[in-house]
């Protein structure tokens, strides 16, 4: 692995932008390589099985363009798929999930606190956070939610109106996330209604950005790899999608704040 060498992130759709731009922000100086799966996209809808056939199919893309880490920027694949692709990389590239560092968060500023999480059917109903906050020690409370109309919202353009609103306002008041003080998002198309979130809440819970988080965490292992780009390097980004959509084209420019190039890279023909 090389300094120089690009850093891989992928997700079913537009959600990992997110985490893209926070490390874009905190890490100027990498080159980021970019998949989008928007053809099999919501990935919380899917069967573990299918997650990871494919997760490895975009690794094989990342591997062929040599890149020293791969993020899985995605809740639901990092809980069907990320043993699986760590032992499929092995020592070529460095493996990060997104729910490692946000537990790793939770259990050391929120210790016995009652924590909230929303997320995908596949992400809540694996209890990946559950099992991943006892093996940390601390005892955080965790409740959990489904919420799963709200990333194909997120996808098609619905939000910041009263159809966004009114859907948020029924999932955070159900039962199961009363009395809590904390709120994951737990699905990284979420922070992209953070605002929103905290108008509901009227800053009454601390809701966190867990983009901010892993890329923090992704800067750490970097580093402690010694992979950290030159600081003379001009990052450049490549987009790689598996079905163009022009609401991933134009949250792409939205982000990034210029214009892309979208690659046509389709999983299977």
């Amino acid at each position: 692995m090389n300094n120089d060498a690009p850093i891989g992130i992928f997700d079913s759709g537009i959600g990992g932008l997110t985490v893209a731009k926070a490390v874009s922000a905190l890490l100027p100086h990498e080159h980021i390589l970019y998949f989008g799966d928007t053809a099999h996209m919501p990935y919380g809808e899917k069967s573990p099985s299918a997650i990871q056939a494919y997760s490895i199919k975009i690794c094989n893309l990342f591997l062929s363009q040599g890149v020293k880490c791969i993020l899985i920027a995605c809740n639901s694949a990092s809980t069907a798929a990320y043993d699986l692709v760590k032992e499929y990389v092995g020592s070529k590239a460095i493996v990060v999930n997104v729910i490692d560092p946000v537990v790793a968060y939770v259990s050391a500023r929120f210790p016995e606190s009652n924590v909230g999480l929303i997320g995908t059917k596949q992400t809540v109903n694996s209890h990946v956070y559950q099992k991943k906050m006892l093996s940390a020690g601390p005892k955080v409370k965790l409740q959990s939610l489904a919420t799963p109309l709200l990333a194909p919202m997120i996808e098609e353009g619905f939000f910041e109106n009263n159809i966004s609103e009114s859907v948020i306002a029924n999932y955070l008041s159900n039962e199961a996330l009363k009395a809590i003080s904390v709120l994951i998002l737990g699905c990284t198309h979420y922070p992209l209604i953070k605002g929103e979130i905290d108008k509901y809440y009227q800053n009454q819970v601390s809701v966190l950005d867990t983009s901010q988080i892993v890329a923090n965490d992704l800067k750490d292992k970097l580093a402690l790899a010694q992979l950290l780009a030159s600081e003379d390097q001009d990052a450049k980004y490549h987009f790689f999608v598996s079905d163009y959509t022009r609401s991933f084209e134009a949250s792409t420019r939205l982000f990034f704040g210029k214009e892309v190039v979208l690659d046509h890279y389709p999983l299977w023909d």
